[in-house]
């Protein structure tokens, strides 16, 4: 059973998708081990890790295209393990949109109605609305070859919806899409499940996909889940150094748990932080996030009650919106600053490559994360 979920894990009142001790073995190797997730009705929750983690074989024992080696799986209190997907109440769409090229979109969203024998007219009603909802009504009598990527990707979420799914799986539907449509279709994607009601189960390797569309998140790697919660308690509060590193840019300072409340930075100062969930002398990680650190150089006064570090630059780069300052603070240990590009002059100012640097932050700003007992990566 897999712990370290997070304080913010509840999923809402009424479930929708219940995974009880899910395992699956492909030979040797161990894909997903016992798993367990409790999904709320109409909830958009997503699974995200890296390539292998076990997200989309997750997904595809929900689906039914893979039967899991041991455990449940139940939709709307109902055990479904055993059920092939076409018995299943969900439908599936993938990054490959799988569309008939020889048929019309109006024909490729109706397609499943008819193979169910639904009248014409309803099929018909049913259509119109979902290709309404996706935004494609003026595109019905069109042939996917004359659609762009991310119109044959709606067609595919329409062809998805129309058949009334209790549950939604989506496996990196935006993956094949370039940056920009890929953004418009996240703010699409979550109106439209917002709009229908139902539950959408999501597959992605992109942390800030997640971050945007998510109501909650599961965090994977390597069969387990390390954390779920809402995003900004992953991303202000991490629960294991995978999650720190894996969500936005890794800034991990190793340390050991020196005395209650407080940590010893490995070859730095002694700092206050919360360590109720750690034990004395176990070694963890303090986190500070790229936008919460301040860069000085070296010999300015320290600010009282602000934690400090020592280090060199070893870049500074120029983001538009933002400077990216990299800080080695010794051995293998780097920090990543972000400082907003709001005056010319200042940034002019800022330290460039070479340069002995002091990083500090607000205490609350602080968060000791223990190390993943998956490994991290």
């Amino acid at each position: 059973m897999d712990g370290n979920q997070g304080a913010a894990a509840a999923p809402a009142a009424v479930s929708s998708v219940e995974l009880r001790g899910v395992t699956k073995r492909f030979g040797d190797f161990t894909a997903v081990d016992d798993l367990d997730l409790t999904l709320g009705q109409g909830e958009f929750f997503t699974l995200l890790g890296p390539s292998g983690c076990g997200k989309t074989t997750t997904l595809r024992m929900i689906a039914g295209f893979e039967r899991p080696t041991s455990g449940e799986i139940a939709i709307d209190g109902e055990d479904v393990a055993a059920l092939p997907p076409h018995k299943r109440p969900t439908n599936t769409v993938f990054q490959s949109y799988a569309l008939f090229p020889h048929l019309s979109v109006e024909k490729n969203v109706g397609f499943g109605l008819k193979r169910k024998g639904v009248g014409k007219d309803e099929i018909a009603e049913r259509v119109a609305a979902e290709l309404q909802r996706v935004g494609l009504a003026r595109e019905a009598n069109r042939r996917p070859s004359q659609l762009s990527g991310g119109m044959q990707q709606r067609v595919a979420l329409a062809r998805a919806l129309v058949n009334l799914p209790k549950v939604l799986l989506l496996d990196e539907p935006l993956g094949a899409l370039d940056l920009k449509l890929r953004k418009g279709l996240q703010v699409e994607l979550k109106r439209i499940q917002r709009e229908v009601g139902i539950t959408f189960v999501y597959v992605t390797h992109d942390q800030e996909e997640a971050l945007t569309m998510s109501d909650r998140i599961a965090v994977m790697n390597r069969g387990h889940v390390e954390q779920v919660s809402v995003p900004e308690e992953v991303y202000d509060r991490p629960t294991t150094t995978f999650v720190a590193g894996f969500i936005g840019v890794s800034n991990l300072m190793p340390a050991t748990v020196s005395a209650a409340g407080k940590v010893r930075l490995d070859g730095g100062p002694e700092v206050g932080a919360d360590t109720a969930d750690l034990a004395n002398g176990e070694r963890c990680a303090a986190v500070v996030r790229p936008e919460k650190l301040t860069v000085s150089m070296n010999g300015a006064g320290p600010e009282a009650g602000r934690p400090r570090v020592e280090g060199v630059v070893e870049s500074s780069l120029y983001l538009g919106t933002a400077t990216q300052i990299v800080v080695n603070l010794g051995g293998d240990v780097r920090m990543t600053v972000l400082v907003p590009n709001a005056d010319e002059a200042e940034r002019q100012r800022l330290p460039g490559g070479g340069a002995k640097v002091s990083l500090s932050w607000a205490p609350e700003h602080m968060h000791v994360v223990r190390e993943s007992p998956n490994g991290n990566g």
